[in-house]
Parts: C-alpha cells; sequence; structure tokens
C-alpha cells in the first residue's frame, strides 16, 4: 500500500517497488538470493514468480521457467 507521502511525490520508487517485491517473494518460499535475483527483474511478473510457487511447484523448476 502507498503511503500519502509516496502519493504526494508521485509514486513508489524504484528501490521501494524492488523492496516490496522482495518481500512477496520471500514470503511465499523464495530464498534471500533468488528472492533478490527475480525482484530486481521487474521484467518478470511478480504474480506467475508467486503463482509457481503456490501451486507446488519447486523454486528450482520455477527459475527455470521465470528465467
Amino acid at each position: 500500500m502507498m503511503t500519502v507521502e509516496q502519493l504526494e511525490q508521485g509514486g513508489p520508487t524504484a528501490e521501494a517497488v524492488v523492496a516490496w517485491r522482495f518481500e512477496q517473494l520471500r514470503g511465499v518460499g523464495y530464498d534471500r538470493r533468488e528472492a533478490r535475483l527475480l525482484a530486481r527483474r521487474v521484467d518478470i511478473d511478480l504474480h506467475r514468480a508467486v503463482d509457481l510457487l503456490r501451486d507446488g511447484c519447486s523454486q528450482k523448476l520455477a527459475l527455470e521457467i521465470l528465467l
């Protein structure tokens, strides 16, 4: 969720978006290294990355699919 300050400044910074993506990826089970890699790759659909693990895909296979 964006804060009022972020809205007034024109939205979240790229750094804030990457940090949020990292948190989401860690929350579903990606290791720190892989979560950091995927979080920085904004060309990778976050929802797809999350759904792969939630649907039972192994982290290794998910990375092969996403990368």
